[in-house]
């Protein structure tokens, strides 16, 4: 059991559709696949079986900053023994076919590792939906009851809190480091399947963009390496030095070791929303959907001179502060200063790009942002404040039940993506058209707005003749 997503079309990742990116975390039963993505949607396949190979990959020369050898690794479990810990999942996820029960507890285990202030940063999908964790350091048998401070799930974070001294008498935090180029070197440490002892493996920095966090359904920062992440990696540091350079948290499976771990400004963003909020504040996002201006003739029309570069606003949601200033048709120009190109990437750094939504999910809820746009011919600069922006139809509800409302036997529920894959794994596809259309593309109009659904009919004298209504599942009212 493994949640797993096929990508087929992911900005800047070209995918074929054999391969999927799976976060990882070592499960005792089986539970259906769960898909999401924020546009286009295939139907989930199998997970492959896991390749436990432990393939050292090294830069091209050792003497480069950061790369790993025999001694940095060595360096790199001796530092990790004191503050990784293996996590042990009891969780149980709603049935949102019955949304008054739940289904079936299931057995996972993770990793996770302490960071100052007596606190064990993890991967949210190690705990999602739990109801019971428990946390073991490295050479104790004995298992601590830990407990879900703060969790993250678009961004794939948890904070667990222990309560035990006895847990914390050895253990030291580990600090964070910063963003490692390409081809720099970082050993993964954790508690993967096929054993019960810490695991490291090694390999080089291949890639750092905005990437699909599956379990979350959002596009952030992520940096892609060549060391094998299995299941039970989940949560465990990926170290360069004597530092943290990122989490691990999803694979591609279908390819040879090819890991994702979450990077330092991701993390550091969801720490600092925790400590000056205490819990999660989410990623701010303008509420724009925008398309390049790359075709000669389409800058030619909206009079864009040749020495102007940004994108083309082609939808703004009417919840962002944008949707009062932005118009359709605009050209944003440049963000923060920064010029965006016709493709819609900005300089990262030496001649790296990424796109700039980067640069947007990095500001603080209700920090401002000077957008420079082309307005029919005309620049023209606004200041936008920047908020996270909820969907219409939630694309996950994990660690709470759905709500419902039972009239005569018939039952309402809001509808979710969590419920159209009750469909099974290949929901887009069975699930009624309908529903899913306006579930992927359909903005909210208002706070708080619901799409609500008759789910089903529970059959009784009082609802006699009503039984056809069940079939009516495609439609939807607005509340």
């Amino acid at each position: 059991m493994f949640k797993s997503i096929v990508i087929r079309s992911v900005r800047k990742l070209q995918f074929t559709s054999s391969l999927k990116l799976t976060p990882h975390y070592h499960h005792h039963h089986h539970r259906p696949t769960s898909s999401f993505t924020s546009n286009h949607i295939q139907s989930p396949k199998k997970p492959r079986r896991c390749n436990y190979s432990t393939k050292t990959t090294l830069a091209p020369s050792a003497a480069r900053a950061g790369v790993i050898v025999d001694n940095d690794v060595y360096a790199a479990v001796e530092l990790a023994l004191d503050s990784v810990v293996k996590i042990f999942t009891v969780a149980s996820s709603p049935n949102y076919t019955l949304p008054w029960q739940n289904k079936s507890q299931r057995e996972s285990t993770g990793s996770g590792f302490v960071i100052p202030g007596r606190r064990i940063l993890t991967n949210a999908h190690v705990v999602a939906d739990h109801t019971f964790v428990l946390v073991r350091k490295h050479g104790s048998p004995r298992k601590h009851r830990a407990t879900v401070h703060a969790i993250g799930h678009e961004c794939d974070l948890a904070i667990l809190v222990v309560e035990s001294e006895e847990f914390w008498e050895g253990m030291n935090p580990l600090d964070l480091g910063d963003v490692p180029f390409l081809q720099e070197g970082v050993a993964v440490v954790g508690y993967p399947q096929g054993g019960d002892n810490i695991s490291v493996t090694k390999g080089v920095v291949s890639r750092v963009e905005p990437t699909q966090y599956v379990h979350g359904a959002t596009q952030l920062l992520a940096i892609q390496i060549d060391a094998a992440i299995n299941p039970g990696n989940s949560g465990g540091p990926a170290i360069m030095g004597n530092k943290v350079a990122g989490v691990a948290f999803q694979n591609l499976s279908g390819a040879e070791n090819i890991g994702y771990i979450i990077p330092i400004p991701v993390v550091e963003h969801f720490l600092a929303g925790v400590e000056e909020s205490g819990n999660y504040v989410g990623f701010c996002s303008l509420g724009l959907s925008c398309q390049p201006t790359e075709n000669v003739q389409l800058r030619e029309y909206f009079r864009m001179r040749p020495d102007l570069t940004g994108v083309l606003v082609s939808k703004i949601n009417p919840l962002s502060d944008a949707h009062k200033i932005l118009k359709k048709d605009d050209i944003v120009l440049a963000f923060d200063s920064i010029p965006i190109a016709n493709d819609g990437t900005v300089h990262f750094r030496n001649r790296e790009r990424i796109t700039f939504d980067h640069l947007v999910s990095m500001k603080k809820p209700n920090e401002k942002a000077a957008v420079k746009v082309l307005r029919n011919g005309e620049e023209h600069e606004f200041t936008i404040t920047l908020r996270p922006l909820g969907s219409l139809v939630p694309v996950h509800q994990f660690d709470k039940l759905p709500s419902y409302f039972i009239f005569a036997g018939l039952v309402f529920i809001p509808l979710t993506q969590p419920y159209l894959h009750e469909y099974g794994e290949d929901w887009y596809n069975t699930s009624p058209r309908r529903l899913c259309e306006r579930a992927l593309r359909e903005l909210p109009k208002k706070a708080g707005e619901q799409l609500v659904i008759l789910s089903q009919v529970l059959m009784d004298d009082i609802n006699a003749g009503y039984e056809r209504l069940a079939e009516l599942q495609g439609y939807c009212f607005k509340l």
